[in-house]
C-alpha cells in the first residue's frame, strides 16, 4: 500500500470512529507512522485530506449511480436516488456531516458528480415532458431537501425518528418539480386518483403548462441544438425559456 493510500485508509478510519466525526492530522500521522511533511505533501492540508476522505467513502456509492446506466424511467431513477442518498448517510453518520460541513470550504468532488447525476435525470424527465422546472432550478430544490433530510436524520435521530419522513419529504418535492400526471404515475396513480374538474369529473388529459413545456424544449435543444440558430440567437433562446419554466406559479 502506497504512503497515501496508508494514511487515507487511517483517516477514514478514524473519522468513522469519532464521536463528532473531526480528527487531528497528528493523529493521522501517529496512526499511519508518517511525518506532517509526508501527509501535507499529498493532501495540502487538513480540509485537502478530508475532502479526500469524503470522495474515498463516497467513491463506492458513486460507482453503483455511475454503472447503472440510464433507467426506462427517469423518474423512477429520482426516487431511487434520493433513497440512495439517504442510505448512504444512515450508514455513514460522520462520514456524511463531515462531505456537508461548513468547514469544507470546497465542495468534495464526490459531491459535484453527485450533483450531476442528479441534474442529468431531470434533464432527461424535461425532455419527455415530465418536468414542470428547468432542470438546474429542479435539482437545487431536489438537492437541498434531500441533504436536510439525511442530515437532520444522522445529526438528530431522536427528534427525526420517523422512518417514513424522508418519503414523505420526497413526494412533496417531487410533487413540485414533475408534472401532475409524471407525479401520480410515480406513485402508481393514475388519472382517476388527480384533480377533479367540474361536477366531479376527471379529465382524461391535462393540458401542458406554460413552464412544462418551456422546460422541455430547452431540454431537448441542449440535447440537440438546432443547426439553423447561431450561438448567440441559441443563448437568447436558451435565457427566455428558463425564464419561462422558472417563472412562478399563479394559485
Amino acid at each position: 500500500m502506497s504512503t497515501r493510500a496508508r494514511i487515507l485508509d487511517v483517516a477514514a478510519r478514524l473519522v468513522a470512529e469519532s464521536p463528532d466525526g473531526d480528527i487531528s492530522t497528528r493523529a493521522v500521522c501517529e496512526a499511519a507512522q508518517v511525518g506532517a511533511p509526508a501527509l501535507y505533501r499529498h493532501f495540502g492540508d487538513k480540509e485537502g485530506l478530508l475532502s479526500a476522505v469524503v470522495d474515498h467513502g463516497f467513491d463506492a456509492y458513486l460507482a453503483t449511480k455511475r454503472g447503472r446506466g440510464e433507467g426506462a424511467d427517469p423518474i423512477d431513477d429520482l426516487r431511487k436516488g434520493w433513497d440512495g442518498h439517504v442510505e448512504f448517510a444512515l450508514r455513514n453518520p460522520n462520514l456524511y456531516r463531515l462531505m456537508n460541513s461548513p468547514a469544507m470550504r470546497t465542495p468534495p468532488a464526490s459531491a459535484l458528480e453527485s450533483h450531476r447525476i442528479l441534474t442529468g435525470d431531470l434533464e432527461r424527465a424535461a425532455a419527455v415532458g415530465k418536468l414542470r422546472l428547468a432542470p438546474e432550478l429542479a435539482s437545487r430544490m431536489v438537492m437541498s431537501a434531500n441533504v436536510g433530510v439525511a442530515l437532520m436524520l444522522v445529526a438528530r435521530p431522536a427528534t427525526f425518528a420517523d422512518a417514513g419522513m424522508s418519503h414523505r419529504v420526497r413526494d412533496a418535492v417531487h410533487a413540485a418539480v414533475l408534472t401532475p400526471e409524471a407525479f401520480r404515475a410515480s406513485r402508481g396513480e393514475d388519472a382517476a386518483d388527480g384533480p377533479r374538474g367540474p361536477g366531479g369529473t376527471v379529465p382524461a388529459t391535462s393540458e401542458p403548462s406554460v413552464p412544462s413545456a418551456a422546460a422541455r424544449l430547452n431540454a431537448l435543444l441542449r440535447r440537440s441544438p438546432d443547426p439553423s440558430l447561431s450561438a448567440a440567437e441559441g443563448a437568447l433562446l436558451t435565457e427566455w425559456l428558463d425564464r419561462l419554466s422558472n417563472a412562478p406559479r399563479v394559485h
